[in-house]
């Protein structure tokens, strides 16, 4: 009897067993249902990121008198109109550039040929490749994908009304949401929660802020580059490259540079690569000059930890992710200089950001040496 009961499994083994199985099944679930949610998840994402975006211009109308759905639709319906204005404008310069190039090609090629015969004495010959350039199916091809597309396009206008709706809903009904959810919490808890929020709107806010600032600069100065180059349709291209370069991150300021260089190259390769050296001189400009300032000033977020930010992003989300790191990480940013205590700092060589130079050594004479 007494080596049986010793033989014998202990109670709390096999339920211990049946709690791990049942917790790896919920989480399997979980990761399913979270994976088949994903787009709406991103979509939920987006949209509180515009809602906290636009927030403190619809407090700005509610505080006048304006009625809370009233002043969100007015100020979606700004942002909206403006998007759409931009992209249009665009869309139009893109198509008239992309024809005209495949019209022009022969000749281009034959400035080319020119050009690096001129100055660098080579010989190129690019034979009838601008006849075929110009009357290949390429462009025909490009336009019959059009079509294809549109599935896409499609999909797009679906999601982008989905976060338009939610959006307007999230900040018309902000304070009966926050209501809501404040009125399970205990009053303790609730301070946090609202003070969380605040942090959230002035952060992201502030994100908003910055990137408009900098999107204005650059948008300013690249126009005044391009009049003086004499490439055409500057002031497009001087906000398209704006507003493209601070508002998509990592890869925005090259994406922003493809389309005036090749307007300028369509008139003349030279100014086609002036506007790439005008387009780098900016921005170590602005990554050494104007950003610093300006997001210290709003974020208060180092840059290494903003990029890093970017990547994590786009690697979780893609595109949203990428957009939404640098708010979501001035956000974490505050709550910990808020939660977690500081202290005194040691004296160490090691936090001292400059180390005072030490006075040049006098060169002693025979005769001090002598003493």
């Amino acid at each position: 009897m007494t080596d049986g009961a010793e033989r014998r499994m202990p109670s709390w083994v096999l339920r211990a067993v049946l709690l791990f199985w049942g917790v790896f099944a919920l989480l399997v679930v979980a990761w399913q249902v979270v994976e088949l949610l994903r787009s709406l998840l991103i979509m939920l994402l987006a949209s509180l990121f515009l809602s906290l975006a636009i927030e403190p211009g619809v407090n700005r109308l509610a505080r006048r008198g304006w009625r809370r759905g009233r002043a969100t639709g007015t100020v979606m319906v700004a942002v909206l109109a403006a998007s759409l204005a931009f992209v249009v404008a665009i869309v139009a310069l893109v198509a008239q550039q992309v024809a005209t190039l495949a019209e022009r090609a022969p000749e281009y090629l034959s400035q080319i040929e020119d050009w690096l015969k001129d100055t660098f004495d080579v010989s190129v010959d690019f034979g009838d490749l601008g006849d075929r350039l110009r009357d290949s199916d390429v462009w025909s091809n490009i336009a019959g994908r059009t079509l294809a597309l549109s599935a896409t396009a499609f999909s797009a206008l679906v999601a982008f009304l989905a976060v338009g709706l939610f959006t307007f809903y999230l900040v018309a009904d902000g304070p009966r949401f926050r209501r809501a959810v404040c009125s399970r919490l205990r009053p303790n808890v609730q301070a946090k929660v609202l003070e969380a929020w605040e942090v959230a709107i002035d952060k992201t806010g502030a994100y908003l802020y910055s990137r408009v600032v900098l999107a204005g600069l650059s948008g300013l100065c690249h126009t005044l580059a391009f009049l003086l180059l004499g490439v055409k349709y500057s002031l497009a291209l001087g906000l398209w490259v704006g507003i493209v370069s601070q508002f998509v991150p990592v890869i925005g300021t090259y994406l922003a540079g493809v389309l005036p260089v090749l307007v300028a190259l369509v008139d003349d390769p030279r100014a086609g690569l002036i506007v790439v050296i005008v387009i780098v001189l900016y921005q170590q400009v602005e990554n050494y000059l104007f950003l610093p300032r300006i997001t210290a000033r709003t974020l208060e977020l180092h840059p290494a930890l903003g990029f890093g930010a970017v990547i994590a992003g786009a690697a979780l989300l893609g595109a949203v992710g990428a957009l939404l790191a640098i708010p979501v990480a001035a956000c974490l940013q505050a709550f910990a200089t808020m939660y977690w205590p500081s202290h005194d700092l040691v004296e160490s060589p090691l936090v001292i950001e400059s180390v005072p130079a030490s006075p040049p050594r006098r060169r002693r004479s025979r005769r001090d040496r002598a003493r």
